[in-house]
């Protein structure tokens, strides 16, 4: 008896949908991390794509728990001396919601070409109206 390796022309992709109202920021992306890489399904084979779609809704209404919105940043660096730029949660939340969930879904993927490769198939909404209509995405309960 072989073991089992899924093949990337093989695997039928499917359309999952994750509402974040209410739900911790980081549960929804562990679990749209796993559905991204795949990992849900019983032919996962570790070197191969075999993620699927996710769609996440309502990422303004996700919730960050304890003090996070006033003590977790988002730094990034220019390059220049000086050039260190720092952002609350908070500020995040509130202007770009779509921006805070995808670096949360990025951090948990890997990073290689397949990570990079999942994060294609990831599509971020503030509001609850999606352009995806047509692929009939299946809900998926955090």
């Amino acid at each position: 008896m072989s073991t089992f390796m899924a093949k990337k022309e093989t695997l039928e992709r499917k359309w999952y949908i994750i509402d974040a109202a209410g739900k911790p920021l980081g549960k929804t992306a562990a679990a749209a991390a796993n559905i991204l890489r795949g990992k849900h399904r019983p032919e996962f084979t570790p070197h191969v794509d075999c993620g699927e779609f996710v769609i996440i809704i309502n990422a303004s209404k996700a919730v960050l728990t304890g003090n996070k919105l006033d003590q977790k940043f988002y730094y990034r660096h220019s390059g220049y001396i000086g050039g260190l730029k720092s952002e609350s949660y908070r500020k995040i939340m509130a202007t770009k919601p779509e921006f805070a969930m995808t670096k949360a879904v990025k951090g948990m993927l890997p990073k290689n070409s397949i990570g990079e490769k999942s994060l294609t198939r990831l599509k971020v909404y503030a509001g609850d109206a999606h352009k995806q209509q047509a692929q009939q995405p299946v809900p998926y309960e955090v």
